[in-house]
């Protein structure tokens, strides 16, 4: 007998313990590269989000018609035919946005997540399954992106989707920007400070070591 599907658990899981970005590591160069600021980091989350949930419900559908020699170039093809009219849509309703995303929208084609999801989940799971696996796991990438654009453009600019939020200090209030926090370098850190942070209150997401010092040899005398 087949096990139950949990909708819940299967749209739950993905935003903290099994977060495609802090525990698989997924799709990193947009994490890092559209965060400066909330607006931007909505976009990318809605697009790419939107893009695997489609793709996923598709690739399910058709998944027994996909012969296993050429899944890899459907699933791409699924992907960037979805991505190219997100594309068309940003630039034609959101063009300032879309500008400041430049390529990265192009490249949720070739994005781990994407792909990883529709080729170990959708290709092996109904289309409902497949949905929600997507979604869910759209949502937590969503999560992290919101979290690191929000803490950019509020240290970085004082702004939250553009709004003062924090007076400037050349403005008479005691809010001094932190530009640095608009560099990619702090995208880095940020995103590597919320990995630590999860992975110390869920000490077992955390990897085991590589490599066991050998043991004291006073302590074993």
């Amino acid at each position: 007998m087949a096990a139950r599907f949990d909708v819940r658990r299967t749209l739950t899981e993905p935003l903290i313990r099994q977060n495609p970005v802090t525990l698989q590591i997924l799709g990193i160069c947009s994490a890092l590269a559209v965060t400066t600021s909330l607006s931007t980091a909505l976009t990318m989350s809605v697009s790419l989000t939107v893009v695997l949930t489609l793709s996923a419900m598709i690739i399910s559908v058709i998944r027994r018609h996909i012969p296993d020699s050429i899944r890899l170039i459907v699933q791409i093809i699924i992907v960037a035919s979805l991505v190219i009219v997100i594309d068309q849509v940003l630039q034609a309703y959101f063009a300032d946005i879309s500008s400041a995303l430049s390529i990265y929208v192009s490249l949720i084609t070739t994005n781990c997540l994407v792909l990883g999801r529709t080729e170990a989940y959708a290709r092996h799971n109904p289309p409902l399954h497949a949905a929600v696996d997507a979604f869910g796991n759209g949502l937590g990438y969503s999560l992290i992106l919101l979290l690191v654009g929000g803490l950019r453009e509020v240290f970085g600019r004082g702004q939250l989707f553009g709004w003062q939020v924090l007076p400037l200090a050349e403005a008479g209030g005691w809010f001094t920007p932190l530009s640095l926090m608009l560099l990619a370098p702090s995208a880095f850190f940020l995103l590597g400070g919320v990995i630590w942070a999860i992975r110390t209150l869920l000490p077992t997401q955390a990897e085991a070591p590589d490599h066991v010092p050998p043991a004291d040899v006073r302590a074993i005398e």
